[in-house]
């Protein structure tokens, strides 16, 4: 990866520039209707996320306010949303910090996504400069199944395969699948997960420490950052180029300390 350091405020304007950030793709309704339906359990909503205590339509909205930056106007319930840049700059250098910690201290990380036609490049490379570091980057005896598909890891990342293509998918169970595989081989539990949708909650919810990164439509990884099971969540539009992500990828390999290793 040859993109250049951003420092902060560049990286807010690059964030907003490019809607990754500001004024994102998401519609509003998708984020109203995500906020009830992760309080009813949609299986689609829900992301693996143990509740510890029960949560109100006002307070998921709020806390999508505070932690996300989605507008705080109650009449607003169509069109566009917002996630603030600087919400999600902040976020991300307790990510990098996390992540750095992680892999300074030669510590076991596993990498997996729902998002492989945005995210997949970018924790791909995490995981190659992760390793070179000196951490140790779980591999998990792929190809075991799920639904119509299976769970495979390519560059190190644990998807979802299906009719023979790489799947969206919000579901837990893979993260479930792939924790349970690495047990019954004997394999130590990671000392870190990076991942999103049901792959982070799922792992947070078994009290592996986790960090994630989530869209505005994504409450119930907000929640599980605010119960303390998934350590970062960085509001960001997940589904974007994956180039956009560069300047990301970037800032946290900085902020880890790992830069040297690309």
């Amino acid at each position: 990866m040859t993109t250049s350091f951003l420092p902060p405020a560049d990286l807010a304007r690059h964030l907003d520039r490019h809607r990754l950030t500001g004024a994102v793709a998401t519609p509003r309704e998708a984020n109203l209707r995500n906020i009830q339906g992760f309080l009813d359990g949609d299986q689609h909503q829900h992301m693996g996320v143990v509740r510890t205590r029960d949560w109100t339509y006002d307070e998921v909205f709020a806390l999508m306010r505070d932690r996300v930056g989605i507008s705080p106007d109650r009449s607003h319930v169509e069109g566009q949303d917002t996630i603030s840049a600087e919400l999600a700059v902040a976020a991300l250098e307790r990510y990098a910090r996390v992540l750095g910690e992680v892999v300074a201290a030669g510590g076991r990380v596993l990498f997996a996504t729902g998002h492989p036609a945005g995210l997949f490049p970018v924790y791909a490379q995490l995981a190659r400069v992760a390793r070179r570091a000196g951490a140790h980057v779980v591999r998990v005896p792929d190809g075991f199944a799920f639904e119509d598909g299976d769970v495979r890891q390519i560059e190190h990342v644990v998807m979802v395969e299906q009719y023979g293509g790489l799947r969206h998918t919000h579901f837990p169970g893979p993260m479930s699948l792939a924790l349970e595989k690495l047990r019954r081989d004997g394999q130590n539990p990671p000392d870190l997960v990076v991942a999103d949708h049901g792959l982070a909650g799922a792992a947070g919810s078994r009290g592996l420490r986790t960090i994630a990164i989530a869209d505005c439509n994504d409450p119930g990884v907000f929640v599980a950052e605010a119960q303390g099971q998934v350590e970062v969540a960085v509001p960001l539009d997940d589904n974007l180029p994956p180039r956009l992500y560069d300047p990301v990828t970037a800032f946290v390999l900085r902020r880890a300390g790992l830069e040297d290793y690309v």
